[in-house]
């Protein structure tokens, strides 16, 4: 016990801050904002350390279950995660635009950020890296439509019908998201799962005090009710220290985005080091793929709930990036293997995606 009380001392610190923030809050907004802004950096902190020991737990969970079931635990839990922060802090923005952008930035962030580091560095440390290209191929054109139906298409959808669209949408989504649930967990879960050797598939022996799964579950529910408290508090902070100030307008968007990218970045590259590509795949098409079509109806629905309508439809610009990066995800996850040069395309990728975004584009 002692041992997982230890492992567990950033969480225990994530929840500390929360209550401390709650206290003193309303009094460090009479110090301006500096102080502002250097509270949401130890909240948005926080808030890593939190989702990053949901992911811990989520990936020894994962571990357990082996492929396809761990990835998908691994997603979901970053999803959820996910959802809990963009529904506050999309609640105290007020911007239209937010659930869009925070979405656009993750899958930015997971295909051409997550994706696109691994292979570059798996590449580089064992050349070509081995997966099952019916899990790329699968997660790919679901993801395009995905995209297209919940993002593009609403562009054309007049203001007078949002209310109807994003009804479809959220039972589209769902319909979407149940088939392939049923392909991962059912027949065709050997699509998301690739026989590695002997000696790259053994598992590391747990440490002492490794905790079992109903105290990983506890600790996930714990991190979970943290990250909640500390978004709101990170969205009054940041508000409060961001205003007035000329800042890009997809920040917000790429914050969000980026807590709930980081713990799967870390297991991604772990998984890359350790040449085992299909995890890495998993994840970071994965996570792109429920973040569209389980974050979009669970968004969707609030918008619907509270009559505040949010504004799905991709700018061009986004469309481009939107559409160039699943294009070369999809030729470059054809072959089943990857190398750094596919690596390097994405990563020049994810690159523009921040440039375009430092541009206010």
């Amino acid at each position: 016990m002692k041992a997982i009380l230890l492992s567990e001392k950033f969480l225990f610190l994530a929840c500390a801050l929360a209550v401390a923030g709650y206290v003193a809050d309303v009094r460090l907004e009479a110090y301006g904002q500096l102080v502002s802004l250097l509270e949401s950096a130890v909240l948005i902190g926080a808030i890593l350390a939190a989702s990053l020991s949901v992911a811990r737990h989520a990936e020894r969970i994962a571990q357990k279950l082996g492929d396809p079931y761990g990835s998908m635990i691994l997603t979901l839990s970053a999803v959820l995660v996910e959802v809990i922060v963009l529904a506050i802090v999309s609640a105290k923005a007020g911007s239209p635009t937010l659930v869009r952008d925070s979405i656009y930035s993750a899958v930015m962030l997971d295909i051409n950020g997550i994706l696109g580091v691994a292979a570059l560095i798996g590449g580089f440390k064992h050349g070509e890296q081995s997966y099952n290209d019916d899990s790329a191929r699968t997660y790919s054109v679901m993801i395009l439509t995905a995209v297209a139906v919940s993002m593009v298409i609403p562009e054309f959808v007049p203001l007078p019908h949002w209310r109807a669209y994003s009804g479809f949408t959220i039972v589209a989504m769902l319909l979407l998201y149940s088939v392939f649930l049923r392909m991962q967990t059912g027949p065709h879960s050997y699509f998301f799962s690739y026989s590695y050797p002997d000696k790259q598939a053994r598992r590391p022996s747990p440490a002492p005090g490794y905790p079992n799964r109903r105290q990983s579950i506890a600790v996930m529910v714990i991190g979970i009710v943290a990250v909640g408290a500390l978004a709101e508090l990170m969205s009054h902070a940041l508000n409060r220290g961001l205003e007035g100030v000329a800042v890009p307008p997809g920040l917000l968007a790429l914050i969000v985005a980026g807590i709930s990218a980081a713990p799967e970045m870390l297991t991604a590259l772990r998984a890359a080091l350790a040449d085992r590509m299909q995890s890495v795949v998993n994840i970071a098409l994965g996570a792109s793929l429920s973040t569209v079509i389980l974050t979009v109806p669970a968004m969707e629905a609030l918008a619907l709930y509270t009559g505040q309508r949010i504004d799905m439809a991709l700018t061009p610009v986004q469309t481009v990036m939107m559409l160039v990066t699943l294009l070369a995800a999809a030729i470059n996850l054809n072959d089943g293997q990857t190398n750094a040069i596919e690596g390097m395309t994405h990563f020049i990728l994810f690159g523009t995606f921040l440039m375009l975004l430092v541009l206010g584009l």
